[in-house]
């Protein structure tokens, strides 16, 4: 009787939120699973072959098999990227930043993952949605992150003015993010949709040296001064 292959498993490897020391924020088991892993997943390869250097330099590039998975990608693709998995390959799944599969179109891979049977094993990294929660002064109970907010003027007020009314009626802290372009005129957008009481945190540049956390009141944002030009943020409402 001939034994089933064994399936390799889908590795959920997080990478650092920006250009920084890996060792400053990431465990060891990341070194370790990049150390037997050869075959990856990643939306742009630059920018993967780079941290895999940095977290282990000894990591010979060449012998990397890398495939890509973006806004680009056609879905009919998918599986031709989980298939080293069955047939006993083990495979990486790196985000562009933080964690593969949160804010991340690396979810549709750990999806086709379960329907095959592909053990999926997360490994632990920084969260900008989470690391701003905890940071915040928010409800950690109950939140809700919505990703980005639409970009007609008209709709993004009245998506705001929701998410406020469901912070206070359910009492849960609305997350979201915005292109990094487009941050300050988000916030301008905040400051006159929001009422002024509302509670407004703004995380920016999470684990890097710029690093930038506060919670105020709308009112009290609209007499501080910040740019947010070109930094990711991770913004969030929460009316008491």
């Amino acid at each position: 009787m001939n034994t089933p292959a064994l399936k390799g498993k889908l590795y959920l490897i997080p990478t650092t939120l920006g250009e920084m020391n890996p060792d400053d924020v990431l465990p060891q088991t990341i070194r370790r699973a990049i150390d037997f892993i050869d075959t990856y997943i990643v939306e742009n390869e630059k920018t993967a072959r780079r941290f895999i250097k940095s977290v282990h330099p000894s990591k010979v590039q060449a012998d990397l098999k890398i495939s890509l998975l973006n806004k680009h990608t056609e879905i009919a693709e998918h599986n031709a990227m989980i298939a080293p998995c069955l047939q006993g390959i083990n495979v990486g799944l790196m985000s562009e930043a933080g964690c593969p599969g949160v804010a991340d179109p690396g979810a549709a891979i750990v999806k086709i993952a379960h329907e095959k049977g592909i053990q999926v094993v997360p490994l632990v990294g920084p969260s900008s949605i989470v690391l701003a929660l905890m940071a915040s002064g928010m409800n950690g109970q109950s939140f809700a992150f919505n990703g980005y907010l639409p970009i007609d003027k008209g709709e993004k007020k009245s998506a705001l003015k929701n998410f406020e009314k469901l912070s206070s009626d359910k009492n849960q802290s609305q997350i979201f993010i915005e292109t990094p372009y487009r941050n300050n005129k988000l916030l301008e957008d905040i400051l006159a949709a929001l009422q002024p009481n509302t509670h407004l945190c703004i995380a920016a540049d999470i684990t890097l040296p710029t690093e930038y956390i506060k919670t105020l009141r709308v009112a009290d944002w609209k007499k501080t001064k910040v740019d947010l030009h070109n930094r990711p943020c991770i913004f969030i409402i929460h009316k008491m």
